[in-house]
């Protein structure tokens, strides 16, 4: 009885299965690639310019002497730092300031050499200054009347600033600079890639800015002096694992041979070359490396393309089998965790309240914070902290289609397979689920469309996909990358909307064509049915 209702059940299983292996395909692939690059080093950057580029010189200066790797733009210092602590890097640039009050809790003015004491328990260590200093500032037009220094700003209460996140959160950053001052502001979060253009166009009035950032000279920003010297020194340096000299010698040699070759103007002109010119971070750190000082690469050649030619570049094919073996992996495993889950919560009513409540619960932790959790409960970063967060993400849309597909089944067609000898077991399986099957599949969809989306997150901890693009453009406030990931991601969600109504019509018509020869009842119970 109502076998024609059962076969929509395996269409379920094997969606879920197909979508599992599309996705287990990743980190297979991640392994291969591991292991062509040999014990090769990684370094790290953090989402910001001159970062990428610092990241890009330490990586071809290894390069020379032997494999090593840049994980790119992997979101700001708490994550780079705990991708470093748990040995998924092996160095990144960073700042003598930052490492000090902002990872370490010391002093601001700690020496390099208190820092490597408090850092030894944790087998790290800093060193290797670059050359330059890199602090933070704040800046205002130069057309904003006579405001020179910081302690200006205490008697501008109506002066809108607008801080980057970070920086609001720093213990080295707002909190101390408004005590410190006395300033009275309440100033706004904001991007720091898109602060400058929000400056310009006097939606605020003063930013944070790096003092080595090439747009103050572009848009004449005034830097306001901090009188009462409260921001410390952020001198450029390396913040690397203890055993990195001993494993990889001849590549710390050669990182060794760049201290102090790096000054202000040069670094000042090589985030230039970037944010204003448009040369790629391989390039600039080639021409600094060749002995041409702060000079890119050739020309043209190294700029970035039309918006057109970014979307279709080189790396498309690769973002693509990255993203799609993310939302792939993460969907079909959610869907083999949410099903039996939303099964539970239609059958226990209470329990089902609370599975909801935490799958509601897990749904609202925003995106970079999951991934800060995720990646030092799982001790790396990439493919399997961002999988992770997005099977995380996906269980709220399928337990709760499950769970209300499955208490719409109408009464009466569970006691008629009831009366029928079904078992409770059979009865889910050739009735209930087959009758909630629309809208259970409608849970999932809505959980694949969500998480093409969300899959930008991932680049955030080196796992690729369109969010590469997406970081990247964010980090220069380049639109046409931005752009050239956001498009892609698009797609890529309407090809999924298109590929579950397509699931969704078949569906349906199969359903109307068994109804049409066999009417509602099936002539015979499915095997194994009856009372016995």
């Amino acid at each position: 009885m109502l076998s024609c209702l059962g076969r929509p059940f395996g269409l379920l299983r094997a969606l879920a299965l197909l979508a599992m292996i599309a996705g287990l395909l990743s980190p297979f692939e991640t392994a291969r690639a591991a292991a062509g690059e040999g014990d090769a080093l990684r370094v790290g950057s953090k989402r910001f310019t001159e970062s990428y580029i610092l990241a890009e010189i330490l990586t071809q200066t290894v390069a020379a002497s032997g494999a090593a790797q840049h994980r790119a733009g992997l979101g700001n210092t708490a994550i780079v730092f705990e991708a470093l602590k748990a040995g998924s890097i092996d160095l990144y640039p960073d700042y003598t300031g930052t490492v000090a009050a902002e990872i370490l809790k010391l002093p601001p003015d700690a020496t390099l050499e208190r820092m490597n004491e408090a850092l030894a328990p944790l087998g790290l260590a800093a060193g290797v200054p670059l050359g330059f200093e890199n602090t933070y500032a704040l800046a205002v037009r130069d057309d904003a009347g006579a405001l020179a220094t910081l302690s200006d700003l205490a008697g501008q209460p109506r002066l809108r600033l607008g801080l980057s996140h970070e920086f609001l959160g720093r213990a080295d950053g707002w909190p101390m600079l408004a005590r410190r001052y006395g300033l009275p502001q309440q100033p706004r979060g904001l991007d720091h890639g898109i602060a400058y253009e929000a400056l310009a166009n006097r939606q605020v009035d003063a930013i944070d800015i790096y003092s080595t950032d090439a747009k103050i000279r572009k848009y004449r920003l005034r830097v306001l002096r901090d009188d009462r010297h409260v921001f410390p020194r952020y001198d450029a340096i390396v913040l690397y694992r203890r055993d990195v000299p001993a494993r990889f010698p001849q590549a710390w040699q050669a990182i060794s041979a760049l201290q102090g070759r790096i000054d202000a103007d040069a670094m000042i002109a090589m985030n230039a070359r970037a944010e204003l010119d448009g040369e790629s971070f391989p390039a600039i750190a080639r021409g600094f490396l060749a002995g041409s000082g702060s000079a890119g690469g050739n020309g043209a050649a190294d700029r970035r393309g039309g918006l057109w030619a970014t979307v279709l570049g080189p790396d498309t094919w690769r973002l693509t089998r990255q993203h799609v073996g993310l939302v792939a992996g993460a969907v079909g495993a959610a869907t083999l965790v949410g099903v039996p889950l939303g099964i539970v919560a239609a059958r226990r009513r209470r329990l089902g309240q609370l599975v909801l409540a935490v799958a509601g619960v897990l749904q609202t932790v925003p995106s970079l914070a999951m991934l800060a959790i995720l990646i030092p409960v799982l001790g790396q970063i990439g493919l399997w902290p961002a999988l992770a967060a997005l099977f995380l993400y996906a269980l709220l849309p399928i337990v709760r289609n499950t769970c209300t597909g499955l208490q719409q089944v109408p009464v009466g067609l569970l006691d008629a397979g009831r009366a029928l000898g079904f078992s409770g077991a059979q009865n889910l399986r050739h009735v209930a689920l087959p009758l909630a099957m629309p809208v259970m599949l409608a849970g999932i969809k809505t959980a694949a469309i969500i998480s093409v989306g969300t899959a930008t997150i991932a680049a955030f901890v080196g796992a690729g996909g369109y969010g590469e693009r997406i970081a990247t453009g964010l980090a220069l406030n380049d639109h046409t990358l931005l752009l050239a990931g956001a498009i892609p991601s698009a797609l890529l969600a309407l090809v999924v909307q298109g590929v579950f109504e397509a699931m969704e019509w078949r569906l349906a018509r199969r359903e109307r064509l068994a109804l049409a020869k066999g009417g509602i009842f099936s002539p015979l119970p499915p095997a194994g049915a009856g009372r016995g």
